[in-house]
């Protein structure tokens, strides 16, 4: 197998991965068995219509330090109280006031 170059790392959310299996189903008109039990599970656990939602709000509250990759953790994971908004950002190198995660919590609930 030859080597893959990475032209560019972008997350998806839950809801984006659910549009793309669409997409994929509709192109190869069945999916393989991983992909089959993804997209069950997104069936499941994920609306889109809240999800974007949900994104337009984070975006709109104006953080400048709360990126894109942060906005789909946010979305993917609906964190409902404040130790959990804080173990999320836990890895990352991101400090956000309290008034700042206050309004995401807001949004979130």
């Amino acid at each position: 197998m030859g080597n893959i170059d990475l032209v560019e790392e972008k997350p998806l959310s839950l809801a984006e991965m659910k549009e793309k299996l669409e997409q994929m189903r509709k192109r190869d008109k069945e999916l393989e068995a991983r992909a089959q039990k993804t997209e069950e599970y997104l069936h499941r656990f994920v609306d889109e219509k809240k999800s974007k939602d949900l994104a337009k709000k984070l975006e709109g509250l104006g953080i400048a330090r709360l990126r894109d990759r942060h906005i789909k953790k946010i979305m993917d994971l609906m964190p409902k109280d404040m130790d959990s908004l804080k173990m999320l950002f836990s890895g990352e190198n991101l400090t956000l006031k309290q008034e700042d995660l206050d309004k995401i919590i807001s949004v979130i609930k």
